[in-house]
């Protein structure tokens, strides 16, 4: 099944875009475990999505809410307001980490992943040499190069999610320090 029978499958007709066909080619030369990347990129990204969208929208209220409530209170120095300060803190914590080790295990997975490819692509060419019997150098040559897609998909998408981890992880730390002084106890 191609991505025209899909569409038109899903009741979209005529639809030929150019990249779409390109990306659904690429797919076919690096074998089944491709795909399996593909949906391995597609959930990273999807919880990178959400990260982004909790540190832009939601955690500003929630920090706004727990200042407001902190400058309103008269103790700031007591035991019981120390415990309200360091639970806001915790959970700050919490919500900024969350998600951000599964989009960690998810990136480290992305190489390994694209490996496999290449060694099922890798045993594939070998098999079909074996069968044929044929020792034709361009036809390994050609065969190595299509084993070895999954390899730079893998990367690829490693290198492109450690990058989006460490900016994400160093955004959660700051906001977290920031938090941490605006909580500040008034001496």
């Amino acid at each position: 099944m191609n991505f025209a029978s899909f569409f038109h499958w899903l009741g979209i007709e005529a639809l030929n875009i150019p990249w779409l066909e390109s990306l659904h080619h690429f797919m076919l030369q690096g074998g089944q475990i491709l795909w399996w990347l593909a949906g391995l990129v597609f959930i990273c990204w999807l919880l990178i999505v959400e990260r982004y969208v909790y540190i832009l929208v939601h955690f500003p209220k929630e920090r706004q809410k727990w200042v407001s409530d902190w400058l309103a209170r008269d103790d700031h120095n007591s035991w019981y307001a120390t415990s309200i300060r360091d639970g806001w803190l915790g959970k700050a914590h919490i919500q900024l980490q969350k998600n951000l080790n599964i989009i960690k295990v998810l990136v480290s997975i992305c190489p390994m992943l694209g490996l496999l490819g290449t060694v099922t692509g890798m045993i594939s060419v070998f098999d079909v040499m074996a069968t044929q019997g044929s020792s034709d150098p361009k036809l390994m040559a050609s065969g190595i190069s299509l084993a070895t897609l999954p390899t730079l998909a893998g990367m690829v998408a490693a290198l492109a999610g450690m990058f989006v981890h460490a900016r994400l992880s160093k955004k959660c730390r700051m906001l977290e320090l920031k938090l941490e002084k605006s909580l500040r106890s008034r001496q």
